[in-house]
């Protein structure tokens, strides 16, 4: 992507297992400063999940730890019981081979050197887990997940509830936020003309429009004020300890993201170039 669109600053919205394909949203120039804004999303998978096999990574990749042939007493109300448990929000323990950092390092740099890797579990919540096809030894699901969600680990929490064991055979990320993979350009494609507008990545905040004196000092970085300006709904949350974020337009331009200090609206991430 850098060599394509010509810029050294290209970031994501968060990376794909390397088994797995499927939607990789990618942020270039000042809009990578955005990305803290769509942490909230939530990502939408189809997978297939074997039973029968653990392996070292929770995935089709790692080597077989354990084998059962109890999978072949699994049947399809059994497999949807074990997804059900699943839904809701629960704590989750990511795989030992994972990009979490323990002491600083990778834990999947340590799993590597054979060392045991015992992750904390993380909160995560699981929108939607559908089993889509059961085809034994094989699970065919979709699943919603907020972010930070690991679908290995769902794969092995559905062996471990069936008593057979399981791992991840196949994922495809098919939607992240709004932006869905039938709309997603193929790599060898991609060109400077197909980029979106960055106002997209935070459309689900408040709008506050700026006439062209606004907008000249907020490029630069100075604060303007909030009474007057229309901003409505905008106003900072009492009750919230981190300052209301907003976003900024100009002749429908994403400029900036603010925070709203008091009467004060304060740019904190400037998008367009002074």
């Amino acid at each position: 992507m850098r060599r394509v669109l010509g810029t050294d600053r290209v970031g994501h919205l968060g990376t794909l297992d390397p088994f797995a394909a499927g939607l990789l949203v990618i942020v270039v120039g000042r809009a990578t400063r955005l990305a803290p804004f769509t942490r909230g999303w939530a990502k939408v998978y189809e997978g297939v999940i074997r039973l029968g096999t653990v392996t070292t990574t929770d995935d089709a990749t790692g080597a077989p730890v354990t084998t059962s042939d109890t999978w072949r007493d699994a049947d399809a109300a059994g497999v949807e019981r074990a997804l059900a448990a699943l839904r809701g929000t629960h704590d989750q323990q990511p795989p030992a081979y994972s990009a979490v950092k323990v002491a600083g390092e990778r834990a999947y740099r340590r799993a590597r050197r054979g060392e045991a890797v015992a992750l904390p579990t993380r909160r995560v919540e699981v929108m939607e887990l559908e089993l889509l096809r059961f085809a034994p030894p094989d699970v065919a699901f979709r699943a919603r997940v907020s972010a930070g969600t690991y679908l290995r680990s769902l794969a092995r929490d559905v062996g471990a509830a069936l008593g057979c064991g399981a791992h991840l055979a196949s994922l495809t990320r098919t939607a992240v936020g709004t932006y869905a993979l039938r709309e997603a350009v193929a790599p060898e494609a991609v060109t400077g003309q197909q980029l979106r507008d960055p106002g997209e990545l935070v459309a689900d905040l408040p709008r506050r429009e700026l006439d062209e004196g606004e907008r000249a000092a907020v490029i630069h970085g100075r604060g303007i004020g909030v009474r007057g300006s229309g901003l409505g709904n905008a106003t900072a949350n009492p009750e919230s300890r981190a300052p209301s974020p907003v976003a900024l337009f100009a002749a429908g331009q994403l400029v900036a993201v603010a925070e709203q200090a008091g009467d004060v609206l304060k740019p904190r991430v400037v998008v367009v170039e002074a």
